[in-house]
């Protein structure tokens, strides 16, 4: 037998079954695994919505002046972490404690004033009190006492008239009696008088504690309003020493030592790096299934690391109908655009604890839709 014949496999057309045996059971095989890798990929993501058109949001805390000064000190650099309470800058406070020192001699002066009209009532008082009782009842008195005696005097009068027309007096006696009787008459009359005269003055004391009252409530008035303004400038001086009002990083600082700053002028920024979550703009064909409450994956960019979280809310409206320049669909030239409306994603706290997230960073975000 010659051993240099070529065999089946050493032929062109061996090699071409061989390597298409080969393909076969790599296809039979490989199929298989594709359909489970395919299917499990299906299962996995039948029930996944995600999106790579998220970023990290927070809240941006500005820091402003509330009264008008000259900064004294900066007390933190950009970036340096702050607690709430924590002295950010200090304001020159000489200007506001000289007016609080004039307000507070003016409170002063007004409380003595008030000292002075509630002495003037009580004195108002005491004569409206006494022209009212013993001196008025005294009057009183007398001036029915003093009538008391005209009318016996006219009695007298019209008794004797009649004895002295007989003449069974004389006329000198019936003189004398009319004669008591005008003296009467005019004790009466003077006792009248001198009534009148003592409740004039009782109303004019009467006029004078009201004008007294008017006095003391005017001094009161007037302290409130002394009171109120050192209230304002103490306050006004507690706001030269600017603090943190919450926990955070500055960031975007303005100011410096030796500035003029007024009410209202933004000085820096904080960053409350504990207070973020995810904005996820999705687009409107996916939040079908979506609602409060599922359960989400943050992927961020920076490390690739996966934290879990849930659906705090979806958006009333689309991100670019609250744009600075929302779409107007009316002017003729519509094309119809697939929007995407901002989904707001809580980190859970035990996952947020793993990295620091800083608004803006980029992140994909995928919400699990049972």
């Amino acid at each position: 037998m010659n051993q240099d014949a070529p065999t089946v496999q050493d032929t062109p057309s061996g090699a071409a079954a061989a390597g298409i045996s080969k393909a076969m059971r790599a296809l039979l095989i490989g199929t298989p695994i594709a359909l489970l890798v395919g299917g499990g990929l299906w299962f996995y993501s039948r029930n996944r919505v995600s999106t790579d058109d998220a970023q990290v949001d927070g809240h941006l805390v500005p820091v402003s002046c509330r009264v008008y000064g000259t900064v004294d000190r900066v007390l933190v650099e950009d970036n340096q972490a702050v607690k709430a309470g924590d002295p950010l800058v200090a304001v020159d406070p000489r200007d506001i404690q000289a007016r609080l020192d004039q307000a507070r001699a003016a409170l002063a002066q007004a409380k003595a004033q008030v000292e002075g009209a509630r002495a003037d009532l009580e004195r108002a008082r005491v004569a409206f009190q006494q022209a009212r009782g013993s001196d008025l009842e005294t009057a009183k008195a007398n001036l029915d006492s003093k009538k008391a005696s005209l009318d016996k005097a006219k009695s007298d009068v019209q008794r004797m008239k009649p004895l002295a027309e007989r003449e069974e007096i004389s006329a000198q006696q019936f003189d004398g009696i009319r004669t008591q009787a005008e003296v009467a008459d005019g004790d009466w009359r003077a006792a009248q008088q001198r009534m009148g005269s003592l409740q004039r003055e009782a109303d004019i004391r009467k006029v004078a504690v009201g004008a007294a009252e008017a006095r003391l409530a005017s001094a009161q008035a007037q302290v409130e309003q002394a009171r109120a303004s050192q209230e304002g400038l103490e306050l006004q001086l507690g706001y030269t020493k600017i603090l943190a009002p919450v926990d955070g990083v500055v960031t975007r600082k303005f100011v410096e030592a030796g500035q003029t700053i007024q009410p209202g002028q933004g000085l820096m920024t904080l960053i409350p790096l504990h207070q973020t979550w995810v904005t996820a703009n999705f687009k409107e064909t996916q939040l079908a299934k979506m609602k409060p409450g599922q359960e989400a994956e943050v992927k961020i960019d920076m490390n690739g690391m996966v934290l879990k979280g849930h659906v705090d809310s979806i958006a009333g409206s689309t991100g670019s109908r609250m744009s600075l320049l929302p779409p107007e669909n009316a002017v003729g030239n519509f094309v119809k655009v697939v929007q995407r409306i901002p989904v707001k994603i809580h980190i859970d706290e035990a996952e947020a604890r793993k990295v620091t997230l800083r608004p803006g960073m980029n992140v994909e975000a995928t919400v699990i839709l049972k």
